[in-house]
């Protein structure tokens, strides 16, 4: 893997054709300096056909929390009709972006983010979205916390990442430590929707309530499975005297008929290109 200093178009060859960069996802080589321009070559972990086949959610999606419906039609006659989770347990926060779902290349990328420290990742990754931010007030930015005995784990929080990268590009103050964690909950990875929420509940402290009270914030994780960490977490925020709440990440779970909540991460599912 090259360095983060940018070298010529030539000696970029010469190094593609010594030390060949394999795709995480199809395996086949990659030729650095003719991937996109905006990319550093440190940076590149999948070849142009396999970046470009993620799914973005196109079709009609919940208002709230922007789970895609299975009908087209769904919001033709009613535009503010809203998912049955969000009627059965309305969130704190007021929208939710999640443009893309978490399925092949995005679900690998976000894998060797938060699970093999390929942290220059969160830059592609943020580049997929920026426009979907677009027209957003914010007064903040901050990240889903991890707890402590986490992070010294992991040495990072892939949110964290994920949320400086925005705030830099859209020139939003950034808090890191808004919040904090202040209960060691089980992993997420395996549990169902149900032990999911209890599995969170009250999981959160805000922290700086200056940078909360009357303030509009925007709240980033890597992943929207069932949406109980984000829901717990704006909540705290809200209760906290936050304004508005707008959560967002990157990747969405999209469960269909049969598809179980139970969801490990790690195994991200694999997408043919």
């Amino acid at each position: 893997m090259l360095g983060t200093t940018r070298l010529g178009p030539f000696f970029e060859t010469i190094l593609d054709l010594i030390y060949p960069q394999a795709c995480q996802h199809c395996a086949s080589k990659i030729i650095t300096h003719s991937w996109s321009a905006k990319n550093t070559p440190s940076h590149v972990y999948f070849c142009t056909p396999c970046w470009e086949s993620m799914l973005r959610l196109n079709g009609p999606v919940c208002p709230v929390c922007s789970a895609p419906f299975q009908s087209e039609s769904t919001l033709l006659h009613s535009p503010s009709h809203v998912c049955g989770d969000c009627r059965e347990d309305p969130p704190s926060f007021s929208h939710a972006i999640t443009p893309y779902r978490y399925e092949g290349v995005m679900a690998k990328a976000i894998c060797l983010l938060k699970y093999e420290q390929r942290t220059g990742l969160a830059k592609n990754i943020v580049d997929l979205f920026m426009a979907d931010l677009s027209g957003l007030e914010v007064d903040w930015v901050t990240a889903v916390p991890v707890h402590l005995s986490r992070l010294r784990s992991r040495e990072f929080n892939q949110s964290l990442l994920l949320a400086k990268e925005i705030a830099r590009r859209k020139e939003w103050p950034l808090s890191l430590d808004m919040m904090t964690r202040i209960r060691k909950t089980d992993a997420q990875v395996g549990l169902s929707k149900k032990q999911r929420k209890k599995n969170m509940h009250r999981a959160f402290r805000v922290r700086h309530l200056d940078q909360v009270s009357g303030q509009r914030l925007l709240l980033v994780d890597d992943v929207y499975t069932t949406g109980a960490t984000l829901k717990e977490a704006a909540k705290t925020l809200m209760k906290a005297g936050a304004k508005a709440v707008t959560v967002c990440a990157p990747a969405r779970m999209v469960f269909g008929e049969g598809n179980s909540h139970n969801i490990d991460h790690r195994t991200p599912t694999v997408l043919q290109v």
